[in-house]
This record gives structure tokens, sequence and C-alpha cells, in this order.
């Protein structure tokens, strides 16, 4: 399998991972603590805590665990995009192995837990307050990430990055998707970690202005044009971007 191959698969199964552990652990809230909302919004955002901070350290070392369209976007237009090693047909290609495994993870739940196998959601969410939060969160996740990788410093991120999810969850309206093909995949589960398809393309919209916005605030208080280590994390296979090159 060549490099590029086992990178997509990492970032496909990686996402498919973390959907299947933010949608499962929704429909396990549900049920587990019915009629009370923050209860389950507890138990929805401590799951995923725990699940991303593993799925990086899982996936890190291969693909640099980004398991976000934006994330790859946005290490593409920091610095690695002027790079023949990633051209933007493998962007592209992570784009898609992500949004892929963002739906596989809402079905992969959906099997689990004995619901319709492909379900989709009534939940809207797209109001005014909602689309300020997914800015505010996305910045947010985009500055930590920006922040760890020019400061050589991206061995943190597995902690650093599920933090600041977990925190999010609760300080920010929408709850923190932040994530295109999370929240792609979301669409097709109609429970409590669901989103409405009409909902969606405002919260995507909105992931991508947060995430110009994070990149240009890291990149005045940051401004080394060069990231320091790989994101999400470093991996050896890229010598671009592994902390003990000196290219």
């Amino acid at each position: 399998m060549t490099l590029l191959a086992r990178r997509l698969l990492a970032e496909f199964v990686g996402t498919g991972l973390l959907v299947c552990v933010v949608v499962g652990s929704g429909i396990a809230a549900q049920q587990l603590s019915p009629g009370d909302i923050g209860v389950q919004l507890l138990e929805n955002s401590t799951a995923t805590v725990f699940g991303l901070g593993i799925l990086i350290l899982m996936f890190g070392p291969v693909s640099g665990a980004h398991f976000n369209p934006v994330v790859s976007v946005a290490d593409w237009v920091a610095g690695r995009g002027r790079d023949a090693r990633f051209t933007a047909a493998e962007l592209g290609a992570y784009i898609g192995a992500q949004v892929l495994g963002g739906i596989a993870g809402a079905v992969l739940a959906n099997l689990m837990f004995e619901r319709s196998v492909v379900e989709i959601s009534t939940h809207h969410r797209a109001s005014s307050g909602h689309l300020v939060g997914e800015v505010v969160a996305t910045a947010g996740l985009i500055a930590v990430i920006f922040a760890l990788a020019r400061t050589g410093r991206a061995a943190l991120s597995a902690a650093a990055v599920a933090a600041y999810i977990g925190a999010a969850y609760w300080f920010t309206s929408s709850t923190s998707f932040a994530n295109p093909a999370v929240t792609v995949g979301r669409m097709f589960s109609d429970t409590f970690a669901g989103i409405a398809p009409a909902s969606v393309p405002a919260f995507i919209a909105a992931q991508i202005v947060g995430a110009a916005i994070g990149l240009i605030l890291i990149g005045l208080i940051y401004p080394d044009p060069a990231p320091a280590e790989n994101v999400v994390t470093p991996h050896p296979e890229h010598p671009l971007t592994d902390p003990r090159s000196t290219s």
C-alpha cells in the first residue's frame, strides 16, 4: 500500500470512528438520561474527549490525524501546499476520505444501536447564535492546533485538541461541531447528536469563516510561515514537518 493510500485510510477510519463516538454516545445518552439534556451533553462530550484523544494518538503518526476538512485546508494553506509532497489533489483526497468516513461512522453507530441504517436528522440548529458559536469553535480549534505546531509542541495535540473540543461543547451555543466532515456525518443520525440537512450548509460556511479567522490570528501571533511540526501530530514519514528534520 502506498504512503498516500495509508494516509487516506487513516483519515477515513479516524474520521469514521470520531463520528461513531459522537453519534453513538449521543444515542446512549438519550437512552441513559431521557429528558435531561444537561446530563446527555455531559455524557456526549466526555466520550468525545476521550475518543478524540485516542484517535489522534492512533492515527497521527500516519496521516497527521486531521479528521477535519478545514484542518486539512488550513494545513495546506499554511505551508504544505507549497510543497509537492502535499498537492492540491492530495488535499482533495483527504477531504473526500474524511467526508466518506464521517458518513460511515454515523451508519455504524446506527447499526450498533439497532436504529435504521440510514436516517436523516430532523434536529434544526442553524440559528444566528449557533452560527456564531461555530465560528468561535472552529477558530479556536485551528488556533490551538497551529499554535502547537508552530511552537514545536504538536506532540501535545492529542490532549490539547481533545480538551478544547470538550470545553467547546459547553461554552459554544452550537456544542462545537467545528468540522464539515463530522457535520455531514451527523446529518445521518436522527438523534440528540444529529443535525438537519437544512442546517448543514450554514454550519459549514460558519466553520470555513472560523477556520480563516483562526489561521489569520495564528499568522499574526506566530508569523513563521513553515509549521514546526506536522498537523495535527508529527509523523516521521514527512521530512518537511518531522521535528527531527532540519529542513
